[in-house]
């Protein structure tokens, strides 16, 4: 069933794909490859480094609600060919500057319209082009983030290798306007009909609601406490992982090998997720997707022999590919499809902001004294409430959409 789908719906889908897998040159993993030399180029210790990243990202969560709204105003396509030749020059000003504020001009610019604005498109495309098999179409398009980071950190060293890290940034952005750019362009330029909203009869019906009806909705705030969690958790321990290796006395190659298995996991559970959602919808799988996260969290507070970072990215990479199918199915059921564009660049300026709050905070917690383990399982006991949470939303939800029919 899946071929068909991907036979009739090719070009939307592989448009998606490109969007999140081109997003890798504003995600962390990727700029992070050239931290050291940074650091080193710019006189910038480890925490100065973090912090002028933190507040790059921060600027960009909050700068991501006004632009992303966009998307709801244009189609997806020219809303393309704005955004990614700004990736661009954010790679050319990465690869030229030479000065602190161009350095901080260009992160922000990477995060708001790599890690931001591709996977925004991306996401608001799907949800509001697919209906009855919108998870199939955005777990397909989620993997892509995935395959990123299979590909581009081992491309990204080699080419550094040969012409610089500036070079390396150089070369990213050919690859972006020579490349990603007219790709993506000549797949999405069509829109998927129904260019709108659309609507699948076997589904209750949904009123699309403006920005302003959800901020004001109490079910929105509490699927918020959810779906920040695996961000915020995700980020916080591969941020401080070199620290948790020397706690446990785990080699670096412990990490380093676990993340395959994360990788794995999660583009398999994305794809499974992806039929439990058409089937079921995101409202009612809700519930759930923090369970293996706080197994997760569990296992590494608690287990000091090297099998349990493995366990670790297991259980991760499960909840990781059910949120990130989830995320994207979750809003146009809750709150329609004609207004998603300036709905879900709210939502992505929480995400950001969660990666970029996590690192710092349990940072001065480590620092006065708080035990990393202890605070792991904090985060494993998080999920757990949550999840008793999101069990009464997806009630609320559910009620709610049944009277609109």
């Amino acid at each position: 069933m899946i071929f068909s789908f991907l036979r009739d719906n090719a070009r939307w889908v592989a448009g998606g794909f490109l969007l999140t897998f081109f997003s890798s040159f504003g995600q962390t993993y990727f700029i992070s490859l050239s931290a050291g030399e940074i650091r080193a180029e710019y006189g910038l210790s480890h925490g100065g480094f973090g912090t002028l990243y933190m507040l790059a990202t921060l600027a960009s969560a909050a700068t991501l609600p006004q632009i992303g709204k966009i998307v709801d105003r244009i189609s997806v396509a020219s809303t393309v060919l704005l955004s990614a030749p700004v990736l661009a020059i954010a790679c050319l000003l990465m690869a030229w500057s030479t000065s602190l504020v161009l350095l901080v001009l260009s992160v922000y610019l990477l995060r708001l319209f790599g890690q931001g604005m591709f996977t925004h498109i991306a996401m608001t495309a799907m949800g509001r082009w697919f209906a009855a098999q919108r998870g199939r179409a955005i777990s397909l398009t989620a993997i892509g983030v995935n395959f990123g980071e299979a590909l581009f950190p081992i491309s990204f060293v080699g080419v550094a290798a040969l012409v610089g890290w500036r070079g390396s940034w150089l070369v990213a952005a050919g690859v972006l306007l020579l490349i990603a750019l007219p790709a993506i362009y000549s797949l999405l330029k069509k829109e998927r009909t129904p260019q709108s909203v659309v609507q699948d009869p076997n589904r209750p019906a949904v009123r699309d609601w403006t920005r302003g009806e959800v901020i004001r909705d109490p079910l929105f705030w509490a699927a918020l406490t959810g779906v920040m969690a695996p961000a915020f958790i995700g980020t916080t321990i591969f941020f401080h992982q070199v620290y948790l290796s020397e706690l446990r006395g785990w080699p670096p190659s412990v990490f380093a090998a676990s993340f395959a298995i994360m990788s794995s996991m999660t583009i398999l559970f994305a794809l499974v997720a992806g039929q439990l959602v058409d089937r079921f919808t995101a409202t009612r799988l809700l519930p759930i997707f923090l369970v293996p996260l706080s197994l997760s969290c569990f296992v590494l507070a608690s287990t000091e022999a090297p099998w349990g970072a493995y366990l670790f990215m297991a259980f991760m990479g499960i909840s990781y590919g059910f949120s990130s199918t989830l995320f994207g199915a979750l809003w146009p059921e809750l709150y329609g499809a004609k207004h998603l564009g300036g709905i879900r660049s709210l939502i992505v300026a929480f995400m950001v902001f969660g990666t970029a709050m996590g690192p710092g905070v349990t940072g001065a917690l480590i620092d006065i004294g708080v035990p990393y383990p202890t605070q792991i399982t904090a985060m494993g006991l998080y999920c757990v409430m949550i999840s008793v949470v999101l069990i009464q939303v997806s009630r609320k939800a559910l009620k709610r959409q049944a009277a609109v029919a």
